[in-house]
This record gives structure tokens, C-alpha cells and sequence, in this order.
């Protein structure tokens, strides 16, 4: 996949597109689908496939307040775009400029001017512009004028659901926030995954002989419901580790913590995890964080997770 980062580059080829556009925050199977449909039109006509994203959710900029919590980070989804087969993806850069200028004006610089669009192909409810005034009727118009004609595709249902559940990011978000990571999972086509570096931590994991990788995450992501989760650990290598993770904010030892951590216990792994970047893939919500009466009936629960933790994943996909 061909990766356009400044506004200056070229395209990989002098070929008309089919291209679709949007934040594509964690690349979800409905996102998938556009771009197996632009893919497939691209290839039928002898065109060259083309994404359009951003370099940071626009909301962010717009409205920073309530601006959603990232699914997947920048760089990350670049990583699950190349995966799709996509031709080229333009990684825009979304800022006050951007986020000022008026829908027609997108169309005409980056649709007909930069891309040099056969075919625009977009979700149903997809809004662009200023005041999010572009939409697919929008498109549709212009179209004519700037000879490009336009597809919206509803979004597709997740595998196991209704065939009117909508995919969309912002149910994934929910679900997530929800502890329910199975049908986040089915919406995504992967495990929810969360990265960052390891750090020290206050070692009590290890005075518990439950030693843990604390892992920091950016609060601009999407973090799951506190609690006791089975997950896959990778490491740097590649190499896929199960683990029990607690997400939460500790109750057994503080009463008031005020962001939840991120600590991995690695199932049969010994060994010094410091300073280096972590995955953690979110696979199954064991249970809500809980405060016990001793340290005894912690320990007792701790280990039946990991008994529990180790059989989710064993059944897991190799």
C-alpha cells in the first residue's frame, strides 16, 4: 500500500481512482466491506483503489469536548488500511484550515483536483465539510458536474447479529466501554487492541507472586469497562503470549485511584518486559474488579482467572 502523508505527493499512479473517504476509526467489517467494494469496482475498470482518511479524528478538532475516544491509533490503522489491499491510502491532515472549509470545496480539491475520482464510494450516513454539511446527496450533485458518480453502501451486520444491526464505530465504542469485547470482536473482525510501553509499576503483583507487565495507555484511547479480562500479550517480536489482565483502578489496595492501569499477567512467562511496546488484545471480560476480604481470597480469585483465562484462550485460533 502506497501512504500519502503530505498534501504535495503524488499519487503512485496517473490513474483515475475509486475511492472512498472517512475517519475510518478502527477499520470495523462495515469499513471493510466499502473497501472490498472499492477494490473490486477498481479492479474491474482497470483504476487504481484509494482511502481517504485523517491523521487524527476530526472530531477532535471540531469539537475536542466530546471528541470519541480512538479505537485504534493513527498508526495502527494505517497497519489494518495495508491489510484491506488497498492500493494508496492519503492520511490527511485535519486542522482548523481543514475543519473550515466548506464540503464543495473538499470535493473539488482532494476528490476531483488530487484524486482524480472515477467512483466515490462511502457509508450511507457519511458527512463531510463544514458544519458537516456534505453528504451523499451532495456527492451525488456534484458528481455530474465533475464527472464522478458515487456509491453509499449501508453498513454491513456483524457476524452472529440481526440483520439490521448497524455497524457502526460508535456502537463498537459502546460495547467496548461496556466490558462486552466478543461482540466488539465480531464487529471489528479482530480483538480490540490496546498499545503502549511497559513501565514500573508499585511491584505488588510480585509480592503476590502474580508478577505483571504495567502497560501505558493514551488516554485518547478507547479502554475497556474495568475489570478481569483474558488477552493475548505481543511482544515487539511478534511473538503472541495469553495473559490475565486487570483494567481498573485496584480497590483491593487504593480506595480512590483516579485512572484505571493496565496490568498483564503473562501465563508461563518469566523474564524482564520493561521499556519495550506492547499489544494487549482484549479477548473475553472475566468479571468485574472486586474488593475481598483478605488477601487470601484475592489470591484464591487470581488464580481461578488465570485457570479460566488460560481456557478462553486456549480455545482461541492459532
Amino acid at each position: 500500500m502506497h501512504i500519502i502523508r503530505d498534501v504535495g505527493s503524488a499519487l503512485p499512479s496517473a490513474k483515475r481512482t475509486i475511492v472512498t473517504i472517512g475517519a475510518y476509526d478502527g477499520v470495523h467489517v462495515g469499513h471493510q466491506a466499502v473497501i472490498a467494494e472499492v477494490r473490486r469496482l477498481a479492479e474491474s475498470r482497470g483504476l487504481a483503489s484509494a482511502v481517504v482518511t485523517f491523521d487524527r479524528h476530526p472530531a477532535s478538532v471540531v469539537r475536542p469536548e466530546s471528541a470519541p475516544k480512538l479505537i485504534c491509533d493513527p498508526e495502527q490503522k494505517l497497519e489494518l488500511l495495508a491489510l484491506t489491499g488497498v492500493d494508496a491510502t492519503w492520511q490527511i491532515v485535519f486542522d482548523t484550515d481543514r475543519a473550515s472549509e466548506s464540503a464543495e470545496e473538499f470535493v473539488r480539491s482532494v476528490i476531483v483536483d488530487r484524486l482524480r475520482a472515477s467512483v466515490v464510494v462511502v457509508g450511507d450516513d457519511f458527512h463531510f465539510g463544514k458544519g458537516r454539511r456534505g453528504n451523499v446527496g451532495l456527492l451525488k450533485e456534484m458528481g455530474v458536474d465533475h464527472d464522478f458518480d458515487v456509491v453509499g453502501l449501508d453498513l454491513v451486520a456483524g457476524a452472529g447479529l440481526e440483520a439490521a444491526t448497524k455497524v457502526s464505530s460508535t456502537h463498537i465504542r459502546q460495547l467496548i466501554g461496556e466490558g462486552d469485547l466478543r461482540t466488539a470482536s465480531s464487529l471489528l473482525g479482530r480483538h480490540h487492541e490496546l498499545r503502549g510501553i511497559v513501565v514500573h509499576g508499585d511491584a505488588r503483583g510480585r509480592t503476590l507472586e502474580f508478577p505483571t507487565a504495567n502497560v501505558a495507555i493514551s488516554d485518547e484511547m478507547c479502554a475497556p469497562a474495568d475489570g478481569i479480562y483474558a488477552c493475548w500479550y505481543i511482544r515487539p517480536d511478534g511473538i503472541r503470549l495469553p495473559a490475565a489482565v486487570n483494567f481498573g483502578r485496584r480497590p483491593m489496595f487504593y480506595e480512590a485511584q483516579p485512572h484505571s492501569l493496565l496490568e498483564a499477567f503473562v501465563l508461563d512467562f518469566s523474564g524482564d518486559l520493561y521499556d519495550e511496546p506492547a499489544r494487549v488484545q482484549f479477548v473475553e471480560r472475566l468479571r468485574a474488579e472486586a474488593k475481598f476480604d483478605s488477601l487470601d481470597g484475592l489470591i484464591a480469585q487470581m488464580n481461578a482467572d488465570v485457570r479460566r483465562a488460560r481456557a478462553i484462550l486456549a480455545a482461541e485460533p492459532a
